[in-house]
């Protein structure tokens, strides 16, 4: 999939100021700047933001950093200083969106809160992400993902009954808060289209995960039903499991319905478990899951995985591998939707990840990945946007300021 590096991107045109470090606020940031806005990320002078040298890192710069970066004009500021906040203040006086994941009450102790910030710039939207919100009365607490995702509900039903709960390998806490950030950005852009008049959004973490837990509330309000983890399976969704192939590699089928199920039976050489009177409705499948799920696990277990997903995918019956990332990386369906983005690191070459949603006629693209020099765009943000001179911007070095 070629992407027209001419067609213009949909937020081209909005400017955002991302104060915040970390997942939540840069992933947001990343969304927007994908799609075309104008990302000014604002560092600490001193480290910077720490995903710069986290997990994995050629030449002392992490590739997570290279792909939550790209895109982004990183300057420094030291909003500790009140010359800092003033500068933050002329920076969000130019902006569209300003984006800060600091603790509930910090900007508003630095004056830089949402009416200090739109005294000066009302349409300015100002999108803050916390772990527990703006309100409440959690509101001060700190909130890293790995709590919000137990608080938020996620926890719970991931895992093995009887066992503690299992947390997957990814911050998914602050990815998804970023997106429901992003999402809240564009909410508030179309309606300061509207009025002129911007607005503050509000996104928690435990918030973005409580939205994926589908109908655990309804089932427990209605009918006492607290929904349990159900380790590789889907409670109330028969057959919906991880099964092992003769090969030791895994798969996973879904047979969810009724249709499917039957085309199940027949690929497996089982018609008359297809046609058998308690297994016609999922209810009934699921009352006798460890029959279905046995013969479907015998059945897997007698065959490579690939033999399998083939007879499968004949068949019609929803089901594929378990990928790592070598995998992804080397399957033709992700080269084919354009999933990796190569950009070019001091002559090397990489491969970032692309943000979706694909667009047909204003789709993102990925300009330069994020820069390993800190700083690296103080030149062109205080001197071109702000109109510091040389001398000011080597007064405000000298004093450690950026």
């Amino acid at each position: 999939m070629s992407i027209d590096t001419a067609a213009r991107r949909p937020l081209e045109g909005m400017r955002v100021i991302e104060a915040g470090q970390l997942l939540a606020g840069p992933f947001t940031g990343t969304i927007l700047g994908y799609f075309g806005a104008e990302v000014i990320k604002v560092e600490p002078p001193e480290g910077g933001d720490p995903i710069r040298t986290w997990r994995e890192t050629r030449d002392g710069v992490s590739f997570w950093w290279r792909s939550i970066a790209r895109n982004k004009k990183c300057v420094t500021l030291d909003l500790r200083t009140p010359r800092g906040r003033e500068l933050m203040t002329e920076l969000a006086a130019r902006a569209d969106v300003f984006v800060e994941n600091f603790r509930p009450g910090i900007m508003e102790k630095w004056g830089l809160g949402p009416d200090d910030l739109k005294a000066r710039n009302p349409g300015l939207i100002y999108t803050r992400i916390s772990g527990y919100g703006q309100t409440g009365p959690n509101a001060p607490k700190a909130g890293f993902a790995s709590v919000c995702e137990a608080y938020g509900g996620f926890r719970y039903v991931n895992g093995f009954p009887g066992q503690p709960p299992v947390r997957p390998n990814l911050s998914i806490g602050d990815t998804l808060a970023g997106i429901h950030a992003a999402l809240g950005v564009l909410l508030a852009y179309i309606g300061r289209q509207q009025d002129g008049q911007g607005q503050v959004v509000d996104v928690a973490i435990f918030e973005g995960i409580f939205n994926l837990m589908e109908a655990v509330i309804p089932e427990y309000v209605g009918n006492g039903v607290i929904r349990q983890p159900s380790g590789s399976t889907l409670t109330g969704i028969v057959p919906s499991n991880t099964y092992r192939c003769r090969d030791g590699r895994l798969i996973v089928i879904g047979a969810n319905t009724t249709p499917m199920f039957k085309r199940l039976a027949e690929a497996m050489g089982t018609p008359a478990m297809g046609d058998d009177p308690r297994l016609q409705d999922n209810a009934g499948r699921v009352r006798h899951q460890e029959e279905v799920d046995g013969a479907v696990a015998a059945w897997a277990a007698g065959l490579d995985a690939a033999a399998a997903l083939a007879i499968l995918d004949e068949a019609g019956v929803a089901a594929g591998p378990i990928y790592d990332a070598r995998d992804m990386y080397e399957d033709p369906h992700y080269r084919a939707r354009g999933l990796f983005q190569e950009v070019t690191i001091d002559g090397k070459p990489l491969d970032l990840p692309a943000i979706i949603p694909h667009l047909a006629r204003t789709p993102g693209r990925t300009d330069w990945p994020g820069a390993g020099e800190l700083g690296g765009w103080n030149d062109e943000i205080y001197g071109e946007l702000l109109g510091l001179d040389a001398q000011a911007r080597a007064d405000l070095k000298a004093a450690g300021i950026i």
